[in-house]
């Protein structure tokens, strides 16, 4: 055994050694407990940063813990392989996205594999191989024929340089997100998937079937979903179109939460593309330069919070369906055509946006609700002017003097009676558009045929393979210029045809790929006899940011696949962490024209007080002072990420491990420290130095008994691998470091050598040691564990029995109690685990250190707390 602790044979020798045994594979085996537990699938952007590192150990710390204790564990990794930032990365580098992504993939893969991950490579798989995504095809083929698949036009969020639709989150402050082009809105044609026909089921399973997941993310989910419980009703109208027919069979149809305020009504707005809009702006030119301009953004609802809201009248009114007043009617940014009816009732006096849209343009505002001891003033909004649990209807005829749930049930009555509106329930959620106009993505399996129109691929020819070698110069999707792909005939009548080149949206490879897992090279079926043992997922670990589109539509394509008898299970994670960001330092100097500028640390000079807290920082090159922008999440772009590579090459993959898992729980931010960094390798050299100190020899109790010193060891480590186990079961993986470094401080103190089997204690417990760090630093374990000969008695480390507590070891002859001298602590005293309360008192009162600080005193009270301390009190 090599006497000094050099990290880069350590782990090369343990890895060769896994390698050669494919410790790592893993089969079905119903004779074992099985358990999936499955990081999120990484974008292969190049290289892996400290999160990636963080959230991968804390995985590989679950699998290896979880395997020792008999479980049958997997743990596979793949590569969410298509999206736009391989386009972007295309254009720049002049490169097929395909070499940059598998140049990516290999180098990524080398990396994970450096860190020494129980990963089943076996399994591995990548979201832009035809192998895979063949099934986001079949199965988008098998929902067009169920019709959760379909076609229509709708609104879409476009950018004009990059030629695509851009997704709502992909819209920032109205602009693409990549190009910082203002965003318009069109409508185009494209492909939907009828999420919305399994809200309720995914509410309900939110609130009753996820037990195991976070609260603040299923808050989350459900927000998104979004339930609301309301009226839906008509204002009547008598305007006509061109071809002298009412539109919209003279009605305009609202949805609100809030009925009881339905006679405090003073405007209502569409959207822009509301039918009522566009009539109106065919004899209005400034109205239609206004709906024009209205098209300039995004149409997220976080857009249109954000907006300033503008409007314009259209000249034309709609009629009150209860006074049947007329209501003139407005054209607003603020309102999307593609939820609910585009439209929206005005009721100023009691909705902010309202409020603030007619003080703007001079608009008529009505107090409807009135709560006791509020005052209501028509020229500043309070909130209580939105109440309604303790508002009551007031100015509003035959429904004053409700509450709100009387009003709204009162109003709902009415206007059924009259065949204007009925209750109705209605949700956030939108069907999810998947069709986007980029080349690196699944095709979109439909032929365009002349005759036919869209057509759906033959399942027999699946997949319809991308071109590998396109070169995407930022003109819009490539595909259009490759006539070796476009070219096909119609599978009905055999013409010349078209093929779809919009691509899907990179969300559907990552809904599914964890059941892709369990059966990942069975090119018969999407999944099988793997799936079917292995799911559902017991345990899925990934970031915060994922919290709601992700995984709201994993949830909901696993219950596609369920209802398509594909697999039997209704939510696919049964227990989800989301493991904290890895933060660092940021310095920036903000400059009149050039912007933000970030620093490296280590370009600068930086001043701290005695907390380490940043006082001053100053550029080396130029002394010119730069702000302390405080702790941020790690990236390239703020000059803050650190590199896993270079922690590997210095300290190790196990002291990155260690070091990550050591410095804060699993859900909490990690800010990163160098000087802690560097005390987990010391750490580590501490453990290898006590190894080779204590050498491989045999070292077995035998019947004489532990000494006092060997019991008092013995005690300590079995209490602590008691507290570590607890801790490994609620993944509390920093305790459980802290727990292992305590272990070895308590064999390095260890002074009864010449006991009565004193080695064999001392075997023990850093046996006991070895396994508890095993998931964390599975290298120097590894190495520990076949060089001191522990492998020859308990078999390999990767399938070693997770060391029992001996109960025995914790009964104690002698218990030590602080001892206090009039509350103070002054010391300890050991005494007989079966002493008495007299025994113990006489003991206390007897004490050198209790003469000490008597001084002369008389002992006037012993209080004994036992197991603990005993106090004397003196006068």
């Amino acid at each position: 055994m090599q006497e000094k602790y050099t990290p880069a044979e350590v782990e090369r020798s343990a890895q060769a050694h896994w390698t050669a045994r494919d410790a790592y594979r893993v089969t079905e085996d119903l004779s074992k407990k099985k358990f999936y537990a499955c990081s999120m699938l990484p974008y292969p952007s190049g290289k892996l940063h400290m999160g990636h590192v963080r959230n991968y150990t804390i995985n590989d710390m679950l699998t290896r813990y979880l395997r020792m204790n008999g479980y049958n564990v997997l743990m596979p990794m793949g590569w969410d392989a298509f999206g736009l930032p391989a386009e972007n990365a295309a254009i720049k580098n002049k490169v097929p996205p395909a070499k940059w992504t598998y140049d990516n993939i290999a180098y990524m893969k080398k990396q994970m594999q450096a860190m020494g991950l129980a990963i089943d490579w076996s399994r591995e798989v990548a979201t832009c191989d035809p192998d895979y995504y063949r099934w986001n095809q079949w199965l988008f083929l098998k929902m067009l024929e169920k019709g959760i698949a379909y076609r229509k036009t709708q609104v879409v969020n476009w950018d004009p340089v990059d030629q695509t639709v851009l997704a709502n989150e992909q819209v920032i402050d109205g602009k693409g997100w990549r190009t910082g082009a203002p965003v318009e809105r069109r409508e185009i044609p494209g492909y939907y998937l009828k999420i919305t026909d399994y809200a309720e089921e995914l509410l309900d399973h939110v609130q009753h079937k996820l037990p195991g997941w976070p609260e603040r993310v299923k808050l989350m989910q459900e927000n998104w979903i979004g339930k609301s419980e309301g009226v839906r009703f008509a204002f009547t109208h008598e305007i006509r179109g061109v071809d002298g027919e009412l539109i919209g069979d003279g009605r305009m149809y609202v949805f609100t939460t809030r009925a009881d305020t339905i006679m405090g009504v003073t405007f209502c707005a569409v959207a822009p593309e509301h039918p009522l809009a566009q009539h109106a702006a065919r004899t209005n030119a400034r109205l239609a330069a206004f709906i024009e301009d209205c098209k300039k953004g995004g149409t997220t609802e976080a857009e249109l919070a954000a907006r300033e809201k503008v409007g314009m009248s259209t000249g034309l009114v709609v009629f009150h369906p209860v006074t049947e007043e007329p209501i003139d009617v407005w054209v607003g940014n603020y309102v999307l055509m593609g939820y609910g009816d585009g439209a929206v009732m005005g009721v100023p006096g009691h909705d902010e946006r309202d409020f603030a849209f007619a003080l703007k343009y001079n608009l008529p505002i009505m107090q409807v609700v009135h709560v006791d001891g509020e005052h209501y003033d028509y020229k500043q909004w309070h909130d209580w002017y939105g109440d309604k649990e303790r508002g009551v209807t007031i100015n509003s005829e035959n429904f004053s003097g409700f509450t709100y749930r009387e009003a709204v049930n009162a109003v709902a009555h009415v206007l059924q009676q009259k065949g204007l509106g009925e209750k109705k329930t209605t949700w956030r959620l939108r069907d999810w558009g998947v069709s986007r106009q980029r080349y690196w993505g699944t095709p979109i399996p439909i032929i365009h045929c002349e005759a036919h129109g869209a057509v759906p691929v033959p399942e027999a020819d699946l997949p319809v393979v991308l071109p590998q070698d396109c070169v995407p110069d930022g003109s819009g999707n490539p595909l259009n210029k490759r006539e070796d792909f476009l070219a096909c005939s119609c599978p009905i009548c055999g013409k010349p045809s078209r093929r779809e080149t919009d691509t899907m949206d990179t969300f559907v490879d990552s809904s599914w790929y964890y059941m892709r897992y369990c059966d990942p090279k069975n090119d018969k079926a999407m999944v099988a006899g793997g799936a079917a043992y292995w799911m559902p997922m017991d345990q899925y670990i990934g970031g915060i940011e994922h919290a709601i589109l992700h995984l709201l539509y994993a949830r909901f394509w696993t219950k596609v696949m369920r209802d398509l008898g594909l697999v039997r299970v209704d939510e696919p994670f049964t227990k989800l962490l989301t493991q904290g960001m890895v933060l660092n330092e940021a310095f920036v100097r903000t400059g009149e024209k050039a912007g933000k500028q970030y620093y490296w640390a280590h370009d600068l000079d930086i001043e701290r007080d005695e907390h380490a807290k940043v006082i001053s920082a100053r550029a080396k090159d130029d002394g010119l002072p730069v702000t302390y922008e405080g702790w941020t999440t790690m990236s390239k772009s703020k000059n803050n990420g650190v590199d896993p590579q270079d922690i590997i090459e210095k300290f190790g993959a196990d002291t990155a491990r260690l070091y990550t898992m050591f410095t804060a729980p699993p859900e909490a931010t990690l800010e990163w420290n160098d000087a802690a960094l560097e005390g987990s390798y010391r750490f580590l050299r501490r453990v290898w130095n006590f190894g080779v100190k204590m050498g491989e020899g045999a070292a077995k109790a035998d019947a004489s008994g532990y000494g006092a010193k060997a019991r008092a060891l013995r005690f300590e480590v079995h209490t602590v691998l008691k507290q570590v186990d607890y801790d490994y079961q609620r993944m509390q993986y920093n305790t459980v470091v802290s727990g292992a470094m305590k272990l070895l401080n308590a064999l390095e103190d260890f002074k009864g050598a010449a006991e009565a089997n004193a080695a064999a204690a001392v075997r023990e417990g850093f046996g006991i040691l070895v396994r508890v760090l095993y998931p964390a630093t599975p290298h120097i374990a590894q190495e520990l564990w076949q060089q001191l000969g522990y492998a020859k008695e308990f078999g390999e480390l990767t399938d070693a029995p997770w060391p029992s507590v001996d109960e025995s070891a914790l009964v104690q002859d002698e218990v030590e109690l602080m001892l206090q001298v009039n509350g103070k602590l002054r010391g300890s005293i050991r005494v007989s685990a079966t002493a008495s309360r007299d025994e113990i008192e006489k003991l206390a009162a007897a004490h050198e250190e209790t003469i000490k600080f008597a001084a002369g005193g008389s002992v006037k009270k012993i209080i004994v707390v036992p197991g603990r301390l005993v106090n004397v009190v003196v006068a």
